[in-house]
């Protein structure tokens, strides 16, 4: 028994020796962050930054892999069951973390139990633009006008049962109107189509739509947050605008797979928070109608739990469902 209980001691701090060595030399490779949408669209120009700077400041390489599809569960899924050593993350958000769990009847992954958080990122309100050349000048003519005839407007969204899409949905059943929803699987073609005038109004989060915005293709008609974003300062919020208390924010953060070694999520999220706090990134993040919402792992696990109870309640009174 005394011999075995010196081997089992001896195994232990062998193992304790190894996971040490293993935490100095993270990371000795390049990270992947997994962004489940296209290039170019707000998701993926958040996480280009924030690593960017991260980058900056460690000399650690980041690899950006974009994985879109079926509302983001195909890159989130992707990182979900990937080996937990601080090697795959991914750029989740409201939609594939809070919304999902309740639209798919058969999501491949569990949020809450395949999935390390490691820190909030950043967080914005949506915008609904038209094009500008579009007839529509104000949010209460594009109100006016989906009163008049129910059905036929439409709106775009980049998916099925993402924030915008529901945010829609609850402001339809607000305001007593109807239009018709027209999902792409990202954010360019619709883009592209609302500024050519093939749908009439799209609506996404304001990072995706500050540059065409100020560029002068879009118009901005309102936005979703209860003040005003200051790069949009003339572009009333929808709870101004007669629905007193309308509120709809999608959020990002960078998780890991399950089971993600402590010290790897700690070392993460040090140096996510420190990159949040630059000046630079604050801008870079601010000129696109972002804000900046740094967190603790724990604290970002508490959201998602919340918002997937919150989201969950739209979602069965839209009685949007997907499989």
């Amino acid at each position: 028994m005394i011999i075995s209980r010196r081997i089992l001691a001896g195994l232990a701090l062998a193992s304790a020796v190894v996971a040490t060595a293993h935490a100095q030399a993270w990371p000795n490779k390049p990270v992947r962050l997994v962004v489940p949408f296209p290039a170019g669209g707000g998701t993926d120009l958040i996480g280009r930054e924030v690593t960017q700077k991260i980058s900056e400041a460690t000399k650690w390489s980041f690899i950006i892999d974009n994985k879109p599809g079926s509302g983001g569960n195909i890159g989130i899924d992707n990182v979900a069951k990937s080996p937990a050593d601080g090697y795959s993350l991914v750029l989740g958000q409201t939609s594939n973390l809070a919304i999902n769990p309740s639209l798919y009847s058969k999501l491949p992954y569990d949020p809450v139990k395949d999935l390390t958080p490691i820190s909030m990122v950043a967080s914005a309100p949506l915008a609904l633009v038209v094009s500008a050349t579009s007839p529509y000048r104000s949010f209460n003519d594009l109100v006016a006008a989906a009163k008049a005839k129910p059905g036929a407007l439409n709106f775009a969204t980049s998916g099925n049962g993402t924030v915008a899409h529901l945010a829609m949905e609850m402001f339809q059943k607000e305001a007593g109107v109807k239009l018709m929803h027209v999902p792409y699987k990202g954010a360019a073609q619709g883009i592209n189509d609302v500024i050519s005038e093939r749908v009439e109004v799209y609506v996404s989060s304001i990072p995706t739509l500050i540059g065409h915005i100020k560029n002068g293709k879009m118009r901005a008609l309102a936005v979703t947050s209860l003040k005003r974003v200051d790069d949009l300062p003339q572009t009333p919020t929808i709870a101004e605008s007669g629905y007193k208390g309308f509120e709809a924010v999608t959020w990002f953060g960078i998780l890991g797979p399950a089971n993600l070694p402590k010290d790897v999520t700690a070392r993460l999220n040090t140096e996510i928070n420190k990159a949040l706090q630059l000046p630079a990134l604050q801008k870079q993040l601010n000129d696109q109608g972002a804000d900046v919402a740094g967190s603790t792992p724990e604290a970002f696990a508490k959201l998602i739990s919340e918002d997937i109870v919150r989201w969950g309640k739209v979602v069965k009174d839209s009685g949007a469902k997907l499989d």
